[in-house]
């Protein structure tokens, strides 16, 4: 299991958590996952103080994963409170349609193509194109602009490989975008 935790950049789990963290394996030698965590007990290299087993393969052998995703966008805010009372607040979404702007979105940076044949104007419609952006997806964009609702069934099934983008996914990371849209639109960013 693979559970996906956003935090402020600052926040490291070993400060609050007896945790190991989780590796991976490159140029055939024992590395720190990116933002990957174990809360259980998991065999640990005492050499690196990672764990012993690599991410993939301690999966197979039923060991949990949790990521803790560092967002600079919390740094903007002093509460979850404020960051909620921003995202009751409509944002101007016409600045998803700037190139300058683009290039620094949260997952989309490099995906402007798509949102300018989208034009997402509210949360559940740049979720699509959060998802439209994943493997496989991006040749359904002329598809969603003609059958939107048929098509989100398309972009959130399971593939032949078994992986899915879930749609609470891409509403999250929706919503993060909406944030950064906030912050653009005041100057801040």
């Amino acid at each position: 299991m693979d559970i996906d935790i956003d935090t402020v950049p600052s926040f490291n789990p070993l400060s609050i958590f007896p945790w190991v963290r989780s590796s991976v394996v490159r140029d055939q030698t024992l590395t720190p996952h990116p933002c990957g965590f174990h809360p259980q007990f998991i065999p640990k290299d005492f050499q690196t103080g990672l764990s012993a087993i690599p991410y993939d393969k301690a999966e197979d052998l039923g060991f949990m994963k949790l990521d803790f995703l560092h967002l600079h966008v919390y740094e903007h805010f002093n509460s979850r409170r404020e960051i909620e009372q921003l995202l009751e607040v409509e944002p101007d979404w016409g600045i998803l349609l700037l190139p300058e702007k683009q290039t620094k979105l949260f997952q989309l940076a490099k995906h402007g193509e798509i949102l300018n044949a989208i034009r997402p104007k509210n949360i559940e419609e740049l979720a699509d194109v959060l998802a439209l952006i994943r493997p496989g997806k991006s040749q359904y964009v002329k598809l969603y602009k003609s059958q939107k609702e048929n098509t989100r069934r398309i972009l959130y099934a399971k593939g032949e490989d078994g992986f899915s983008f879930k749609r609470s996914h891409a509403i999250a990371y929706a919503m993060v975008i909406v944030l950064q849209l906030h912050l653009m639109g005041a100057g801040i960013i």
